[in-house]
């Protein structure tokens, strides 16, 4: 004959076997993140009109570092080695350097100055640079001596050639300006546009003939669901949260980001380096 459980002993198996559940979705789901675990994206880019001279010029992205808590500068480190080892011609950073800590930025400036392209290496804010301190972010970039194109842009030369590299004031918290950034830009030369959102690839492509616009923002929902995608997604990073686009006549690319807000999680969704090769059309 089986022994019956007493009211107290059967509340105490069911507290344990829910603690088992718990501590099993928990193994899981620390097997399944991939936070720190970066992965290399090379893209090919068709640009029309593109100069003879930049076939094969290559763009390093990176975005949304988000330095602190969760990122750590190890990983961080570690990924400009990777940057720099690709060997790119020129590096972009297209916004949000930090997240709940100021003193984040003293922390990532030096290491951010270890980038390094012979075209330079630029960068953009992000929405999260204004909302935490905008002027530690700024002062950050100028102890690492990389320029940031606020509504501005530089023209990128080669062999008597040129292809021009824009950059936009961030699109929700920022004052995006298009007259100023290409003022004084060449006519005719390839514009490659850096801009935090890449939901505003809609706006642009109605005012500007933008050939390649880069984005991040969205962190391409740090967790995805095979087949279905994102569980959630942040304001004008929804419609193009990940990868390659084509908005009209423009090429759109949201680079997934390196760091975590909210959870220290990434499923189906690990931190980027993007690498792009333009190309003429074939």
């Amino acid at each position: 004959m089986t022994p019956s459980l007493t009211r107290r002993q059967f509340l105490q198996l069911g507290a344990l076997t829910a603690l088992s559940g718990v501590a099993i979705t928990t193994g899981l789901i620390t097997l399944a993140n991939q936070s720190g675990e970066l992965s290399i994206e090379r893209v090919q880019m068709p640009i029309p009109n593109l100069p003879p001279a930049f076939e094969g010029f290559t763009i390093a992205q990176l975005s949304d570092i988000h330095l602190l808590p969760y990122t750590r500068p190890t990983f961080i480190r570690a990924v400009v080695s990777a940057t720099n080892e690709s060997a790119p011609d020129v590096i972009v950073l297209t916004g949000d350097y930090v997240w709940r800590e100021v003193e984040a930025m003293d922390e990532l400036a030096p290491i951010l100055a270890e980038l390094n392209a012979p075209y330079g290496v630029y960068g953009v804010l992000g929405n999260h640079d204004y909302w935490l301190d905008v002027r530690a972010v700024k002062a950050g970039f100028k102890q690492s001596r990389i320029p940031l194109l606020i509504n501005r842009h530089v023209t990128i030369a080669k062999a008597n050639q040129a292809i021009v590299l824009a950059g936009m004031d961030d699109g929700w918290s920022g004052r995006p300006d298009l007259s100023s950034m290409l003022d004084g830009a060449p006519a005719n030369a390839p514009i490659i546009l850096l801009w935090h959102e890449p939901d505003l690839a809609e706006t642009i492509v109605q005012k500007a003939p933008v050939a390649l616009q880069l984005s991040g923002h969205s962190h391409g929902g740090q967790v995805r669901i095979p087949g279905a995608g994102a569980i959630v997604l942040p304001y004008l990073g929804q419609a193009y949260d990940m990868g390659l686009y084509r908005v009209e006549d423009m090429w759109l690319y949201t680079n997934r980001g390196l760091g975590e807000i909210s959870v220290p999680l990434r499923i189906h969704c690990p931190p980027e380096l993007t690498l792009i090769t333009l190309v003429q059309p074939s």
